[in-house]
């Protein structure tokens, strides 16, 4: 059940829930154990979703997810995910915006110091994206750094708000907005497998919404630089729970940082977790974690070159090594590259590379645990690499040992025995054009050798 957290103290927060109640078929129920300020009393429900307001800002409601569940003496509810229909202050003009609570440092606002709450990356993903399909024109949308209270929910929960000032607060537009992104979230998972901590960078959040918008990661915990000075020194006892508490609430065991944060990356990595960056999150978009793993202990890490296929997506079975023919493959590239990493990424699940993941180097891993069927697996990527060639080359012979490419080819040697000066008169040659020498013309066979290659595989 989604818990749908109203404050009658933000007028944001009222004209959100007028549109809830607008959108939606609501019964109302009577919750007799708590007072009406304190979310009793009247209580909608939807499919899959309970309202309750409070006179608090949400900010100081610790332990608001208890709140919710029984209503009429009926049986009890409990919410998997909490969202608080929230307003947004401050000097960002139109504004859609979600980000998760607690506090990487002092409590000035709600919550315990250097306490999180439970995270909700999944939702908060899709929320994002309900956001931005809802937004009225003019308002844009994104995500928050980590910040303010409660710390203490009791359940999976996240802020989704309208902002940043009274005119926006008032506009039912963007209440309404809010509202249809806050229904799209019932019955929404609020974790998954694929959740990342983010380090660094601005309270509003662009990589992290960048992560959300273009890779199949979600985004948990984020601190903002300001969340790190408010952090201090990463290695203190206290700075040590509370990152590790970031990665526990958002369910991550993996962790972006933006800038130069030496201290914190091996604090990160001492504590078991993994630094990775913005390549990691897209290369490894639509790959299971498993695949992912079991090919970068066969090759290397993603960081160090490893990049994954097409035949990566979506498959989590056994991988074996296997030698790439290198030379090879750096002819293909210089012939049709495209053509090239089609033929090596349609038959291995990751290879490793050179040059920023553009250049195919001399392993990789494929879809088997039988050796035979990586050697026929390897012989049909030969074949594709030699069909390449061919693109170049008169004649091209796969053997055993070597891919045999041979062409004829102009020969400035035997245009210079010819008396053929070096310049304009060699370009024609080459071109197959014939020219004319002292009075003697010279066609282009006449200044033609045959050029064999041998490529070992």
């Amino acid at each position: 059940m989604l818990a749908i957290v109203v404050s009658r103290a933000d007028s944001a927060s009222v004209h959100i829930a007028e549109q809830l109640l607008d959108r939606a078929s609501w019964t109302e129920h009577t919750d007799g154990t708590r007072s009406d300020a304190n979310g009793g009393d009247t209580v909608y429900r939807t499919d899959g979703a309970e309202l309750r307001a409070f006179d608090d800002l949400h900010l100081h409601l610790d332990g608001v997810a208890s709140a919710f569940g029984t209503v009429d003496g009926g049986p009890e509810h409990e919410p998997a995910l909490l969202a608080f229909a929230s307003r947004h202050a401050g000097e960002t003009g139109q504004l859609l915006t979600a980000h998760h609570t607690g506090n990487f440092g002092p409590a000035d606002h709600g919550g315990a110091d250097g306490e999180l709450a439970a995270a909700a990356p999944n939702a908060t993903a899709t929320v994002l994206t309900a956001l931005t399909d809802h937004a009225p024109d003019a308002y844009e949308t994104g995500l928050e750094c980590t910040h303010h209270g409660p710390t203490d929910v009791g359940c999976p929960s996240l802020f989704v708000e309208v902002g940043s000032s009274e005119p926006q607060w008032e506009d039912p537009a963007a209440a309404g907005a809010v509202a249809a992104a806050i229904l799209d979230l019932r019955d929404v998972p609020p974790a998954t497998d694929r959740a990342v901590v983010c380090f660094g960078g601005g309270h509003y959040a662009a990589r992290p919404e960048r992560v959300v918008h273009e890779t199949d990661w979600a985004v948990g915990h984020i601190a903002a630089d300001w969340c790190l000075d408010d952090l201090g020194d990463p290695d203190s006892p206290a700075a040590r729970e509370t990152l590790d508490a970031a990665f526990r609430e958002s369910g991550a065991t993996h962790a972006l940082v933006e800038g130069n944060h030496p201290d914190l990356v091996a604090v990160i990595e001492d504590l078991g977790y993994r630094a990775v960056g913005e390549t990691y999150l897209r290369e490894t978009t639509g790959v299971p974690q498993g695949t992912v793993e079991r090919a970068e202990t066969e090759l290397c890490r993603v960081e160090e070159g490893l990049r994954f296929g097409d035949r990566a997506i979506g498959y989590d079975g056994p991988l074996t090594a296997v030698d790439l023919p290198a030379g090879l493959v750096t002819e293909c590239e210089g012939i049709d590259s495209e053509r090239t990493r089609a033929a090596v990424d349609s038959r291995t699940v990751a290879v490793t590379t050179t040059e920023n993941g553009t250049r195919v180097d001399d392993r990789g891993v494929v879809p088997t645990d039988d050796q035979a069927a990586a050697a026929d697996t390897r012989a049909e990527l030969v074949d594709g690499l030699a069909a390449v060639l061919r693109e170049r080359y008169d004649g091209v012979s796969v053997h055993a040992d070597a891919v045999v490419a041979r062409r004829t080819a102009f020969d400035p040697e035997k245009a210079r025995t010819l008396g053929v000066p070096e310049g304009p008169a060699f370009g024609k040659l080459s071109a197959g054009e014939p020219v004319e020498v002292s009075g003697r013309t010279i066609d282009p066979e006449a200044v033609r050798s045959e050029e064999e290659l041998r490529f070992p595989v």
